[in-house]
């Protein structure tokens, strides 16, 4: 179910008109050549969350915002943006139901020339369809 849903939160985040215009990718892995801002899957873990008649997984997620600024609230709309399109992910999705969302913790950083990068992380329970 992890594979499946990476996916299908990707494919959520960039359908989303107002990140896909403020963002110039919404990827699995950090971009090679893309110019700022950008947001990744930045790691996953899975563990067992089933029940006696249905599997399930609980996942932990982080996404990663790159972007500039010297300010710290130079990214918090973009931030906000992101954790109200991950809360209102559709439960029902193609393979599993999306049973919670918990945010977990974010961790922020400047880094040289002017960058920032922001750790969102999650936890997601999911059950098979």
């Amino acid at each position: 179910m992890e594979i499946p849903f990476r996916a299908a939160l990707l494919a959520w985040l960039a359908a989303d008109p107002a990140l896909s215009g403020a963002l110039n990718a919404i990827v699995e892995e950090a971009p090679a050549r893309t110019a700022l801002p950008w947001l990744a899957l930045a790691a996953s873990a899975g563990a067992d969350w089933s029940v006696k008649d249905r599997a399930g997984r609980e996942l932990r997620l982080a996404l990663e915002l790159h972007c500039r600024g010297d300010r710290p609230e130079s990214a918090a709309s973009l931030v906000a943006a992101i954790e109200s399109r991950v809360a209102a992910m559709p439960r029902t999705q193609a393979g599993f139901e999306l049973v919670s969302v918990q945010f977990l913790r974010s961790r922020a950083e400047q880094r040289a020339a002017n960058t920032r990068a922001i750790l969102i992380e999650y936890r997601f329970r999911l059950m098979a369809a």
